[in-house]
């Protein structure tokens, strides 16, 4: 199993690519705690493993053959580019991506007190809680770009 957690947008996550198969998930990050299956959000159905020890939950597309496609992240020592962004600020993270070329993003105040940051270009969204980074989500981008899959 993968010791370090790494966020690669457009990528996936760790040496799980965006694509991969449920198999290639098991052979990744090992057999997940719990499943479940979501139907609720309009036109969208997916298999979510979680990984509660870990600290995180992928997401596989049932109109892809259930293929890796979006990941849900609350592990504090992940990476992204080479730095622990769960310390980060709002500000630093903004700043982190206009770094990287990635300037246009967004944010909303959710009735229930969370604040999403959201940078479409990479399809990331940043959610904190009383100024703290909580939780990540982003998946593989709604261009139509190739499918990256594992060797």
């Amino acid at each position: 199993m993968t010791s370090v957690l790494e966020i690669k947008p457009f990528l996936g996550l760790s040496d799980l690519l965006f694509g991969a198969s449920m198999a290639d998930a098991e052979k990744v990050f090992g057999k997940a705690e719990d499943s479940e299956f979501l139907d609720d959000i309009e036109d969208c159905q997916s298999t979510v493993w979680h990984y509660w020890e870990l600290g995180f939950s992928l997401f596989f597309d049932e109109k892809t053959e259930q293929v890796f496609c979006c990941v849900e992240i609350d592990n504090e020592d992940v990476i992204l580019w080479g730095q622990k962004i769960f310390s980060f600020s709002e500000k630093q993270i903004v700043d982190l991506f206009k770094s990287k070329g990635i300037t246009e993003f967004e944010t909303e105040l959710h009735e229930w007190g969370e604040k999403r940051l959201s940078f479409d270009e990479a399809n990331i969204d940043f959610y904190f809680e009383k100024n703290k980074l909580s939780s990540i989500n982003y998946g593989k981008s709604e261009m139509d770009l190739p499918l990256i899959l594992p060797n």
